[in-house]
């Protein structure tokens, strides 16, 4: 309503602090806010609050778009980069442009600045406990790209509904920019709960690798006893974050439709039909180590000692209990 009525950046004002170089030096403020008011995309300017001992002051600027805008947040680097600068070394003043929607900028530019690193680390440590759990190199790297597939498609879905508006109004959210920090968020959380997934799918079938030596009946026989389970886990994930994305509330609602589409996506698509057709069509090689690098990585196995060398896990008979299943049979004899 605010937004309708005042304009779309009067929920998200910048709010200028200046450290005046002499007391109560008003002609110093109303030059800041002359020539913050010309600058093109701020609407308009509030009146210039001075503190009680005439140090400071607060004028408060209202942009023309809104808070999460483009358009707003290059307004924010004019006004610290161009607009400002030449006024601070004529009077000598300090002034600095702050308040939650210059926060918000400065937020995101540091995201965008750390943006490389945060993902390859989450990688690196996820490829690298693949590989010490499965001891194979084409696994860790088929569930990095299948990760990755599933992180880019609900990026996409993201974008389509809340940024272009594909269905937004059934969300009860209008259309607008992503908030910086969501994808960010998301992509640690989707890339776990994938690597989950794939853990639990692909140790099964791991199992039945190590007894059978056979990648179709392990990729069959793996499947038919954990896919049941991924697919209802699945699905109740995508309530609890379906929840988050008809909550009305914008951030949730990112939230909740970027993981949920994720989860589903992943469970039903990639885990169920593209992780089964591509170790089918890898084979053998998909369970390949090189040897230098197998006298690198250590032994970690995730499942019994028994199933890893092929045993059988029903227990043997203790000696006493094999004399006396001997006994037994000479009587019935």
């Amino acid at each position: 309503m605010l937004a309708k009525g005042f304009g779309p950046g009067f929920n998200g004002p910048l709010q200028i602090a200046v450290a005046l170089p002499t007391k109560h030096d008003g002609a110093t403020v109303t030059q800041i806010k002359d020539a913050v008011a010309s600058t093109p995309g701020v609407a308009t300017v509030a009146s210039a609050r001075i503190n009680p001992t005439g140090t400071a002051a607060s004028i408060l600027a209202y942009p023309t778009t809104s808070p999460q805008s483009v358009q707003t947040a290059n307004l924010v680097t004019h006004l610290r980069a161009s607009v400002l600068p030449p006024i601070e070394q004529s009077t000598g003043a300090h002034a600095y442009v702050g308040g939650a929607t210059a926060s918000q900028v400065d937020f995101t530019r540091v995201l965008s600045n750390k943006l490389p690193l945060f993902p390859a680390v989450v990688i690196a440590l996820g490829a690298l406990l693949l590989l010490i759990a499965f001891r194979s190199l084409v696994i860790p790297l088929k569930a990095v790209v299948m990760n990755l597939l599933t992180i880019g498609a609900s990026l996409g879905l993201v974008q389509a509904v809340l940024e272009r508006g594909w269905g937004a109004s059934l969300l009860g959210v209008p259309k607008g920019p992503i908030d910086a920090f969501i994808p960010v968020l998301a992509f640690a959380i989707i890339f776990g709960l994938a690597t989950d997934y794939e853990v639990f799918l692909v140790s099964r079938i791991h199992e039945e690798w190590e007894r059978h030596r056979n990648p179709s009946t392990a990729i069959s026989k793996g499947f038919a006893s954990t896919a049941r389970v991924v697919t209802a886990a699945a699905a109740v994930m995508v309530c609890v974050f379906g929840a988050f994305a008809i909550s009305g509330q914008r951030a949730l609602a990112e939230f909740g439709l970027q993981l949920g589409g994720a989860v589903f996506l992943d469970a039903v698509i990639v885990r169920l039909i593209l992780l089964p057709a591509v170790l089918q069509l890898l084979g053998r090689t998909a369970w390949a180590l090189p040897r230098w690098l197998s006298r690198l990585v250590p032994r970690v196995s995730i499942e019994a000692p028994s199933v890893r060398r092929g045993e059988s896990s029903r227990p043997a008979l203790e000696p006493h209990a094999r004399h006396q299943s001997k006994d037994l049979v000479a009587q019935r004899v």
